[in-house]
């Protein structure tokens, strides 16, 4: 299993700081945080960035992570990115869990959860936190082709949609899972975890 934090954006509705390098209360930084979450769940994770992005690169790098840079810039081609570059890892495998690094607040816990279900047999499994799907998402190694291809700013989620009847949903106790810092007033608002 392979742990993918796609941390290739530009988070333009944060303003002109880049939000991955912002501290959180607890004084982690946003990316660094989400990492730490997911490389304790799922110790071979990849994250892939902007070429432009050497300081979180190193960071990233220091907490164990993988790295592989995406000149592109929509969500798509750096997913694309990251699932051509673990083809290096015999762990590709055995599938994929695909999170976001603007979403510190996943419990390890549920990050595992997610894996368990993809090594035993799901094609694809999600979160569900009070009827509401949310990240990280897995997917079986099945889908390796259809995730390398992925193209535009849909990401993963038009394989979610034709593969919707293959989707098994895991009833979580996570409000990280649907939790996001998309501008300065979520990064110092209390999460509902």
């Amino acid at each position: 299993m392979i742990g993918i934090l796609l941390a290739a954006g530009f988070s333009r509705r944060f303003g002109a700081a880049d939000k991955l390098l912002q501290a959180m209360p607890d004084g982690r930084l946003l990316a660094v945080a989400a990492a730490e979450n997911l490389i304790q769940a799922i110790p071979l994770t990849i994250a892939v960035l902007r070429p432009d992005n050497k300081v979180l690169a190193a960071l990233l790098r220091k907490a164990g992570l993988k790295t592989v840079f995406c000149t592109e810039q929509e969500m798509a081609d750096s997913l694309a990115t990251a699932i051509r570059y673990s083809a290096n890892f015999a762990e590709a495998g055995d599938g994929f869990v695909i999170a976001l690094a603007d979403m510190p607040y996943i419990k390890p816990l549920t990050i595992s959860a997610v894996a368990h279900e993809i090594c035993a047999g799901a094609a694809i499994a999600m979160p569900d936190y009070q009827g509401q799907r949310g990240h990280p998402v897995g997917f079986s190694a099945k889908f390796r082709d259809e995730l390398e291809k992925l193209k535009g700013d849909e990401g993963a989620r038009a394989i979610v949609k034709r593969y919707a009847d293959q989707v098994h949903l895991l009833p979580c106790e996570d409000a990280g899972i649907i939790t996001d810092v998309d501008t300065p007033a979520d990064l110092v608002a209390k999460p509902r975890i």
